[in-house]
């Protein structure tokens, strides 16, 4: 017999396993960085979590008033004791009833610049419309930046001119994290993922348009960007890792019809990419999903993917983890076995893994839950969020 507990006990529970504080690790911590419960917006979605060069969390999320489109800011909580406390929430940017979303960041090594890309649209426009250049407007890019660690940021610039063709409809950075290239003649490079709608009167599954992917590229710190080769057809939502050659992997929601992630590679520091193939270890049911580099676990080389892996619904999210450069995913592990959608995974100064992703107990976007824990509760039975128990 299975016994289901409430929800936000199981928040309560969670939480109380924290151990230590600092930079000790933890055993495992949950919090509640959003939810509906909140008064200053009506909902909060789409997920990014990025460390600083200074160990700061940053998490990122949209503070809606209503769906993917309209009146939508972009907001931001910061950590310094590896998500055990969170400050209170700023605006990132507020248009007005305009929409400002979409948070992708990627942190300047050697500066400690936080670069953040966002996309920007009318509120009054729908996405339907702009995918079918009906609207007022379009999607645009816009980029901003801090330099003191998240506490303030520019003004949002217009990367219209170079980061997006202007036959394309609809746009959006990410959702999630960008790169910085750590080996080879790229170093240092900064690569952003991104998708796009384009015009494909021959589309047999989309009523004349099609979804594609790309990337952002600028190799002098930020200053200037321009994209590469398109990926298409029937993607869109993209993740980026380096792998141990320098080889990037870009992994991407899919259209496909195969309940499964389509992927595609880059040997010339993302320029160009291979054609598309699909990752049958990685189920999907068509949603956002994060891949990550965790970097080195018991002397091997960690990646890390979350999403809700099952190919009907928007529920159990789990992370999969692989020592072989994406090629094969070892081991499954659930998180949470009720409603769940996007996701942002990290490495936490404390050596931990963190998730920051999007749940409830009734739907996935109730709230946006920050979940730590030792990496070796990967490898462990059981769930780390379980959400029944047995008789």
């Amino acid at each position: 017999m299975k016994i289901l507990i409430p929800f936000a006990l199981l928040i309560i529970m969670a939480a109380s396993c924290k151990v230590n504080s600092g930079l000790e690790k933890n055993a495992i911590l949950v919090k509640e960085i959003w939810s509906q419960a909140d008064s200053s917006y009506k909902n909060f979605r789409i997920p990014s979590l990025i460390v600083t060069k200074n160990n700061t969390l940053l998490a990122f999320a949209e503070g809606r008033e209503g769906g993917d489109t309209g009146n939508i800011d972009l907001l931001l909580k910061r950590s310094t004791d590896n998500g055990q406390t969170w400050e209170s929430q700023t605006v990132v940017w507020d248009d007005g009833n305009n929409t400002c979303g979409n948070p992708c960041p990627v942190i300047d090594q050697s500066t400690g610049r936080i670069i953040l890309f966002m996309t920007w649209n009318l509120g009054s426009d729908h996405e339907s419309d702009i995918i079918r250049k009906q609207s007022e407007d379009t999607r645009v890019p816009y980029m901003t930046y801090s330099d003191d660690d998240g506490l303030t940021w520019a003004t949002p610039r217009n990367m219209l001119e170079t980061c997006k063709d202007t036959s394309w409809g609809w746009y959006a950075t990410g959702p999630g994290i960008g790169i910085q290239l750590t080996s080879g003649k790229y170093k240092g490079r900064l690569v952003i993922p991104c998708n796009n709608s384009y015009d494909d009167p021959d589309s047999k599954k989309l009523d004349g348009f099609n979804y594609g992917c790309h990337v952002l590229l600028s190799d002098d710190g930020g200053t200037t960007w321009r994209m590469s080769e398109p990926i298409t057809p029937l993607v869109n939502e993209s993740q980026v890792v380096e792998l141990s050659d320098g080889t990037l992997l870009m992994n991407m929601r899919s259209y496909h019809e195969k309940a499964y992630r389509a992927v595609s590679i880059s040997t010339d520091g993302g320029e160009t990419w291979s054609e598309i193939q699909h990752a049958a270890q990685l189920t999907e049911p068509v949603c956002q999903a994060s891949l990550f580099h965790f970097g080195k676990y018991k002397g091997k080389e960690m990646y890390l993917f979350s999403n809700p892996a099952v190919p009907f619904s928007r529920t159990n999210m789990t992370i999969k983890t692989s020592f072989d450069d994406c090629s094969s995913w070892s081991n499954s592990k659930l998180i949470y076995q009720g409603p769940s959608a996007y996701s942002c995974l990290t490495r936490l100064p404390n050596g931990n893994v963190g998730l920051f992703f999007e749940c409830g107990e009734k739907n996935p976007y109730e709230k946006m839950l920050f979940v730590s824990f030792d990496p070796k509760e990967l490898f462990t039975p059981g769930s780390v969020l379980a959400n029944f128990i047995k008789e």
